[in-house]
């Protein structure tokens, strides 16, 4: 049990890092691009830059709400 324990306190703390909500932007922009694919509008050659534009924009987006945050 205790290694079962170390395992998933080390993939929490390498996901998940130091800011939850980084984590959470970049898994929600994942799983929009997971969700656009299933419904077909994977197809386009345009569409993996865009759900990588995404990602990055979640991700700015989280960083900013953290930097204001603090001031």
């Amino acid at each position: 049990m205790r290694f079962v324990r170390g395992f998933l306190r080390f993939w929490y703390d390498f996901i998940v890092g130091d800011d939850w909500k980084i984590a959470v932007a970049v898994v929600v922009a994942l799983a929009a691009g997971a969700l656009a694919v299933l419904a077909g509008y994977g197809e386009s050659a345009a569409f993996a830059p865009l759900v990588g534009l995404g990602v990055l924009a979640t991700f700015v987006v989280a960083l900013l709400v953290d930097v204001r945050g603090t001031r």
